[in-house]
């Protein structure tokens, strides 16, 4: 494949690594010291775009792959209020579209464990559910988009539950995630149920970036040639 890399950060580094490992090429990279090389002209090269920037541009530039009707897999986080924009774009230009808010194989195994297990304790009203984020410094956006995937998944079982905050809680209508940052952390994830007689806990915790990466690719070749809007589920068969 000829990848495009709009994002030529850290994880655009390791993006580009693994891709090339795999045999691909990459023939656009696109970062802070060549902004004005982001044209359509220059998507129009790739048989597949990845996007990895921030939350004021990654709306942007997802609907410039799109223009150029190039597939385009996006993991840039802190956007999503306009990502049925994107849906509806990318559905009227006949596009294709994969967002993930974590591309790592591990963390969507995890997506999957937190979704079972918000539905087997739903129904026991004894258990307070709380997330937990950790990553480093430079983060843009909090909480994490993981941990709003992570947040989304116990609330479409605890119906009682209306809308996350960034913020501790004692509101049952609300669930409570607590980011926080310090270096060096890749990123963990807790999801803690407390009750008077026990807690149950689960935990992922990234070692490096290697797995955000090694997915992103996985999504992009699982991408290429397809129309139609996708998910690292529909890439892992989960």
């Amino acid at each position: 494949m000829k990848i495009a890399l709009i994002g030529y950060g850290k994880m655009g580094h390791a993006i580009e690594e693994i891709a090339v490992q795999r045999g691909h090429e990459i023939v656009l990279k696109v970062g802070f010291e060549n902004i004005g090389d982001n044209t359509i002209e220059n998507i129009k090269k790739a048989d597949v775009a990845i996007e990895f920037t921030g939350p004021e541009v990654a709306f942007d530039n997802v609907i410039k792959c799109l223009d150029a009707g190039v597939p385009v897999v996006s993991g840039s986080t802190g956007w999503l209020q306009r990502f049925n924009e994107a849906k509806t774009h990318c559905t009227q230009n006949n596009g294709a579209l994969l967002y993930s808010s974590n591309f790592s194989v591990g963390v969507n195994i995890f997506f999957a464990i937190n979704k079972k297990l918000a539905e087997l304790v739903a129904p026991h009203p004894e258990y307070q559910v709380s997330i937990t984020e950790l990553h480093h410094t430079q983060k843009k956006d909090a909480p994490s988009g993981t941990a709003i995937t992570l947040a989304e998944g116990i609330m479409s079982s605890f119906k009682q539950k209306k809308k996350w905050v960034n913020e501790t809680t004692n509101n049952q209508a609300e669930l409570e995630i607590i980011s926080e940052r310090q270096d060096p952390a890749p990123g963990t994830h807790t999801i803690v149920y407390k009750s008077d007689i026990d807690d149950i806990e689960i935990k992922h915790t990234a070692h490096n970036r290697k797995g955000f990466a090694s997915g992103a690719v996985l999504a992009a070749e699982f991408l290429q040639n397809k129309k139609g809007i996708y998910t690292m589920s529909d890439v892992l068969g989960l």
